[in-house]
């Protein structure tokens, strides 16, 4: 929204900032109580990472034998973390301990310009990258080869010989005078990315019918049961009994140790009615638009929860994109409030789907170790009042101290944060709402290949291929996002982090089934707690890149 220059800035926004983000943080909390029971209890569905986390919880605590084996893998989160917060605090000042300008050395010593634009202008260049070693540590190798190969193929070929044939004018940015690399790869990544990841959506079409069937009926109970509770306390009727529901005999809780329905259905209620105030206030959103996208964030959060709980993954994004185009055709007055509204209706409905399942996600994790539901709910509402307040202050911070990630500066090429999920955003708004820029023939050739691809592979997969062969597949999602993203330096850090993990896997399988998440864990800390301080150097006015010799021309604008 700040990149379409929709809002002031953080520090002017920060009321309507804060209030959105507690009514983000509330209504998927509240309404995902009732429907605990049709997705953990009746389907019993498996959310994989809730399970493995009980699972080592229960592990942990089962014997002395697990408390130890709990104090290594905290050694080894502790020892990564420290390296990595150190190695990253001293790269403010030493630029070698952040990036190596490998190809532009080489290309200058032997006075060869190709590498050296490689390393320059096309971002090949090795960064210590310790988050993104850690994510290839943890992410499957079929979604991070497709990343660095079509990296390589995009960034290292197709794009280079384009430039230097004529076609385009240079790799990033977003220029009036012609098309770039990064401009013409945009179209084509966000259709290859957003419909290969509804296509894997629908074509599980029997778990949206289920998602959506079974949500909507434990919540029409929920709803009788509230009506019949406000019915016998306010109104002095009869007392409510259950009717229509069946029974379940796998709920081990006692009633007591069950969330009221007063808590949740009267926490869902404020919450809709604040969200819908706060959208009218602070967004200008008709009340009727904001209705509408509660529902549909209400509805699309079955759809997370039955793809989370059987797949482990929570597609936020397309959940997001598909609210957004079903906001498409809503009117105002000008086009900026249409963007705006278009833009809130994806985020009322990404972050509902996002609460909806880590909270469902804890309550089954909840089951398998024995902890009360009631006793979850009150932990997490508990947590969620600092949360609002750090994430907010987070981002004010970051926004300050990294102008690039707000500003009307679509070339991410020399941001600290390439920002491949805003420009994702922004761009499926200004396409929505009629705004975006005319395409040229030959991208909207390549867009409409990249659509079809993002259709057909998928069903290919799920339709034809075995699930044993999935993991051979190439991502179509990681394909969309190397076009997406100009910085090959991001892929190539999660490759080293993948094969490291490979050959550790094959020296000693037990110690990285046992430490692997700790180190991967420690890595991503470390650098993000790191980035905060060097977040508030920069706003103190501490200067940094005092050794900048391994820079590129050993200049010091030169210097990440």
């Amino acid at each position: 929204m700040y990149k379409l220059g929709l809002m002031n800035t953080p520090k002017a926004d920060a009321a309507a900032l804060v209030l959105f983000t507690i009514s983000a943080a509330f209504y998927g909390l509240f309404f995902a109580v009732p429907l605990r029971r049709h997705f953990v209890i009746n389907q019993d569905l498996a959310f994989p990472t809730p399970r493995a986390t009980a699972i080592t919880i229960i592990s942990l605590h089962s014997s002395v034998e697990g408390e130890r084996e709990a104090m290594k893998k905290a050694k080894w989160m502790g020892i990564f973390f420290g390296i990595t917060f150190i190695w990253t605090l001293i790269a403010y000042w030493v630029p070698f301990f952040e990036a190596i300008h490998i190809l532009w050395w080489i290309g200058y010593s032997t006075d060869y310009i190709p590498l050296m634009s490689a390393d320059a202008e096309w971002g090949w260049v090795f960064q210590f990258d310790w988050p993104f070693f850690g994510a290839g540590l943890m992410i499957p190798g079929s979604t991070v080869i497709s990343f660095f190969v079509s990296s390589v193929f995009l960034w290292g070929v197709v794009g280079p010989v384009c430039v230097t044939k004529g076609y385009w004018i240079g790799a990033g940015g977003f220029s009036d005078e012609g098309t770039t690399a990064q401009s013409f790869f945009l179209w084509p990544g966000i259709a290859l990315m957003v419909l290969s990841s509804m296509t894997e959506l629908f074509v599980r079409y029997d778990t949206l019918w289920r998602a959506v069937k079974g949500g909507v009926s434990e919540l029409g109970y929920g709803i009788r049961e509230a009506y019949g509770f406000i019915k016998h306390k306010v109104f002095r009727g009869e007392a409510p009994t259950p009717r229509d529901r069946p029974a379940s005999s796998d709920d081990i809780y006692k009633p007591e140790e069950l969330v009221p329905v007063t808590w949740w259905a009267g926490g869902t209620i404020i919450s809709i009615i604040f969200t819908c105030a706060i959208m009218g206030e602070y967004f200008h959103m008709p009340v009727y638009q904001s209705i509408v996208a509660v529902i549909i964030a209400f509805i699309l959060s079955f759809v997370g929860l039955q793809a989370s709980g059987e797949t482990d993954i929570n597609p936020t994004g397309s959940i997001g994109k598909m609210a957004q185009l079903i906001f498409a055709g809503m009117p105002s007055d000008t086009l900026q409030q249409v963007q705006k509204n278009n833009l809130m209706a994806g985020n009322i409905s990404a972050s509902a789907a996002s609460q909806a399942v880590d909270m469902v996600g804890d309550l089954k994790t909840g089951q398998l170790v024995g902890a009360s539901p009631r006793s979850q709910f009150l932990a997490q509402a508990v947590a969620s009042i600092p949360a609002i307040g750090i994430a907010v202050g987070l981002f004010i911070l970051f926004a300050e101290a990294y102008p690039c990630v707000i500003n009307d500066d679509l070339n991410t090429k020399n941001c600290e944060f390439q920002l491949v999920a805003v420009m994702a955003w922004l761009q499926v708004t200004k396409l929505l709402t009629g705004s975006a820029d005319p395409l040229t023939r030959d991208c909207i050739i390549v867009t409409a290949i990249c659509a079809v691809v993002g259709v057909v592979i998928p069903f290919i997969k799920f339709m034809f291929i075995p699930e044993k062969y999935h993991r051979y597949v190439p991502s179509m999602s990681a394909i969309g996002i190397a076009m997406i993203n100009p910085a090959p330096e991001v892929p190539l850090s999660m490759l080293i982090g993948w094969t490291s993990g490979k050959i550790w896997k094959r020296l000693n399988p037990k110690s990285h089934e046992d430490f692997m998440y700790s180190v991967a864990g420690g890595m991503i800390a470390g650098q993000g707690i790191s980035a905060l301080l060097k977040a508030v150097f920069k706003l103190a006015g501490i200067p940094g890149h005092y050794y900048f010799a391994s820079c590129i021309e050993g200049l010091q604008e030169n210097c990440p």
